[in-house]
């Protein structure tokens, strides 16, 4: 129903910047949350990016500044611009999505990772001293 494939990693020095995008191909009229999340190996995925549907954006504390959400106007790719990166930065990336029911209309917040139940394979960013 809903598939989502990330894009654009890579490898970087620090200071660099990368533009993450996230396509997301749907089959049927059910509506979605989609956000950015990174994971580190061995550690939890973290939420990192969320723009809500009346186009607020959120960001975890250690990216604010540095990294922006954005999407088009159909609403179909989610894009993460990330300037200023930095070694901690470095993870695999992905898309994550929640399906929305009845009149909701917000989506869930960064923390509730758990949340979010569809998932891309993920864009590897790697960020070098």
């Amino acid at each position: 129903q809903l598939r989502l494939v990330e894009s654009g990693g890579g490898s970087v020095q620090a200071g660099g910047s990368l533009r993450l995008s996230c396509t997301a191909s749907i089959t049927t009229q059910n509506r979605y949350c989609v956000a950015w999340f990174r994971q580190v190996p061995g550690k939890q995925r973290e939420g990192v990016a969320l723009i809500d549907n009346d186009g607020t954006a959120y960001y975890t504390d250690s990216v604010k500044g540095r990294f922006t959400i954005s999407r088009d106007n159909a609403k179909t790719t989610l894009y993460l611009e990330m300037n200023d990166l930095r070694p901690e930065d470095t993870a695999m990336y992905f898309c994550g999505a929640d399906r929305l029911y009845g009149l909701s209309d917000r989506c869930p917040r960064l923390d509730l990772v758990g949340e979010y139940n569809i998932w891309g394979q993920g864009t590897q960013v790697t960020v070098s001293s």
